[in-house]
């Protein structure tokens, strides 16, 4: 007598609704759905973390394509310029890729971060934030094990608010724009990087730049 457990009926409506939200592919969606019992939430999950999985196994592979994405925003008063690698400019020409750079550059323009990513803080950084966030933790007179945890949670808040990759993207705040990269490469099938960018706002002095780990981020002229 088999054992095998049935597979469950997934409505076509569903696995709709779940391509529409992730942009994954209608095998992927299903196969998602029928291993969340068709919960909707709990597959964008799944599919997510394979999305990562697969991010991971391309991210040693070469990007020295792709494009310059910029936006202008507020009446020509704040304007962005964004390097986004791919592996190939068959990949780099797609609507998808160049979808993927206008929304990286709409963001930065709205969001306004410092980095890259989080490696790409300095040191410097790093230092003068955590002591600002241990001084504010010991006024309280709680005790060394939780103010060691006050400042953790604080720097982890600093690196989603300024570093590029862990912010919320504005359009989805569901997904940071890391995760976003990430069904980009499940997707296109190619390792995708952010390499640096350049935010400008009449009337600074200098414009906020982001670089990637291999550069030091600087204010460029």
């Amino acid at each position: 007598m088999s054992t095998t457990k049935p597979v469950m009926d997934i409505p076509a409506k569903l696995v709709k609704e779940l391509r529409e939200l992730t942009n994954a592919g209608f095998s992927d969606c299903r196969a998602a759905l029928v291993e969340t019992n068709g919960d909707i939430p709990k597959a964008v999950d799944v599919l997510r973390k394979r999305g990562q999985a697969a991010a991971a196994k391309k991210a040693t592979r070469e990007a020295s394509e792709g494009l310059i994405g910029h936006y202008i925003h507020a009446g020509g008063k704040i304007g962005v310029l964004v390097e986004i690698n791919c592996e190939s400019d068959f990949v780099a020409r797609t609507d998808a890729f160049q979808s993927l750079c206008h929304d990286v550059a709409m963001h930065i323009a709205a969001v306004d971060p410092r980095y890259v990513r989080r490696e790409d803080v300095t040191q410097e950084m790093l230092e003068h934030e955590k002591e600002i966030y241990t001084a504010q933790a010991r006024a309280t007179g709680k005790p060394e094990p939780v103010i060691q945890k006050i400042v953790q949670g604080k720097m982890e808040k600093f690196y989603e608010e300024t570093c590029l990759y862990e912010q919320h993207f504005i359009k989805d705040e569901s997904q940071t724009i890391g995760e976003m990269i990430a069904q980009a490469i499940a997707k296109l099938g190619e390792n995708i990087t952010i390499r640096r960018f350049s935010r400008y706002k009449v009337g600074e002095v200098t414009a906020a730049a982001g670089s990637a780990a291999e550069e030091t981020p600087a204010n460029a002229g």
